[in-house]
């Protein structure tokens, strides 16, 4: 049975634990609100946008464009998106399964890697995946020019041939105790020929000024999306297993109080056995 000194050490240890992970998840609370503000915002212009494109990508002739060229797909390239810190629950690792198991069905040595965030960057380098880029410690700094430079690079990847197709996973936003892992293609861009009816259209300004301006613009916003969702997505996960380390925490140092007095009740009471047996033994 371990001891009073070692109980009553332990049950310091836990509380000081256990406000470490209240503040972590008050700190979550307040990220993810913001974050989840800012992805709501954005949310209609990205629909919005994509709705333009896979209406007029029909309308288009795909050689006239490079993000257009559908080609034999003999090499991919993923863009995994995860965060930069751990205790978040199971965020990081679902991400890198998911990414993962559909790397190896293709083949790891036909598949270029973009890891965005450290945990994925981490996961893929030591068991020697091709990392072409990785972007890390930009997290906090998250603005529309961070995903500008990340998607200048994924795409000039997508136009000098190396890869013919181009898949981003990353975690949806549902809700604050729920996420989704997604797995899309980016490039090249493609439509469902059945949900969109082709009719004649008048373009203003010109049919290939409009779409040389809206597609970058929409890759761009999709990267944009990505990391706004991935963020959200990680702040809640972030906030939810520190909540649930809180309580836990306070279980355990219910259960330790309990132990503690168990202990010393049982030290008092051998102390009480023997005075008792010492002054008997003194009148003999």
């Amino acid at each position: 049975m371990a001891s009073l000194k070692d109980i009553r050490d332990r049950i310091k240890s836990v509380k000081s634990i256990q406000k470490v992970t209240s503040a972590m998840k008050m700190v979550a609370a307040a990220k993810v609100r913001k974050a989840q503000e800012r992805m709501e915002q954005a949310r209609p212009y990205t629909r919005a946008l994509e709705d333009v494109i896979h209406n007029i990508l029909p309308d288009i002739d795909r050689n006239k464009l490079d993000l257009l060229e559908v080609r034999e797909i003999k090499r991919k390239a993923y863009v995994i998106v995860s965060a930069d810190r751990g205790l978040a629950g199971a965020f990081n690792t679902n991400i890198t399964k998911v990414a993962q198991k559909e790397i190896d069905e293709f083949g790891k040595e036909n598949v270029d890697l973009f890891c965005i965030g450290k945990k994925s960057r981490d996961y893929f380098k030591r068991r020697d995946y091709n990392i072409i880029e990785s972007h890390i410690e930009f997290w906090n700094d998250l603005d529309y020019d961070s995903a500008m430079m990340i998607g200048r690079s994924i795409v000039d990847h997508f136009t000098s041939g190396k890869v013919d197709e181009i898949h981003v996973v990353y975690n949806y936003f549902i809700n604050l105790a729920q996420q989704k892992i997604e797995s899309e293609v980016l490039l090249p861009l493609v439509y469902n020929d059945k949900e969109i009816e082709i009719k004649d259209r008048l373009y203003e300004p010109s049919k290939k000024k409009l779409v040389g301006s809206l597609v970058p613009r929409h890759l761009n916003i999709q990267i944009w999306k990505y990391l706004l969702e991935s963020y959200a997505s990680e702040q809640a996960a972030r906030m939810l297993a520190m909540e649930n380390a809180t309580t836990n925490a306070g279980d355990m140092i219910k259960s330790l109080t309990l132990e503690f007095n168990k202990a010393r009740q049982a030290a008092i009471t051998t102390e009480m056995l023997e005075i008792v047996s010492g002054a008997e033994a003194l009148k003999k």
